[in-house]
């Protein structure tokens, strides 16, 4: 029950700020490994392209956006070196996006620091209470809680 000390806002404020903080630490680390240039919204995007590659449109789909604005984030990226828009053998019309091996490396590097910083997080608060986070976390968030879709939700 909610209380003055610990009012119902506070929940989804101090869980953004867990989150916010993790993102934070580890794009910190990406610049030290040589990514200085990635952005939170980036990890969504080359998570939603996935590892055999999307088309803007449905890169937009994933991501809650509209093409226009995944094309925009596309173009960013690909003059970064991260992702390369390449023809779909499927369809000469169309272009399909992929991670380069700069995207590829910067994704798997974020993996590995979320790894890392969770073992920071276990050894101030404690693995057995990381782990009650998560298994609570699990049992209240619906079944699809990895959607990719959040800079079209936090935007819109």
């Amino acid at each position: 029950m909610a209380t003055p000390d610990r009012p119902g806002f506070a929940l989804p404020l101090l869980l953004l700020a867990g989150f916010r903080t993790l993102v934070d630490d580890l794009h910190a680390e990406l610049a030290r490994q040589g990514h200085p240039e990635l952005r939170p919204a980036h990890g969504f995007v080359l998570q939603a392209i996935g590892p055999a590659g999307t088309t803007a449109s449905d890169l937009g789909q994933r991501l809650g956006v509209s093409k226009q604005a995944a094309g925009k984030t596309v173009d960013r990226l690909v003059a970064l070196g991260y992702l390369e828009r390449v023809d779909d053998p499927a369809d000469a019309r169309r272009k399909l996006v992929r991670m380069t091996a700069k995207g590829r490396d910067g994704l798997h590097r974020s993996a590995v620091v979320f790894d890392e910083l969770r073992d920071r997080w276990a050894a101030t608060l404690g693995a057995d209470r990381v782990d009650a986070i998560e298994d609570d976390l699990r049992r209240m968030v619906p079944a699809d809680v990895f959607r990719l879709d959040v800079p079209g939700w936090f935007g819109g």
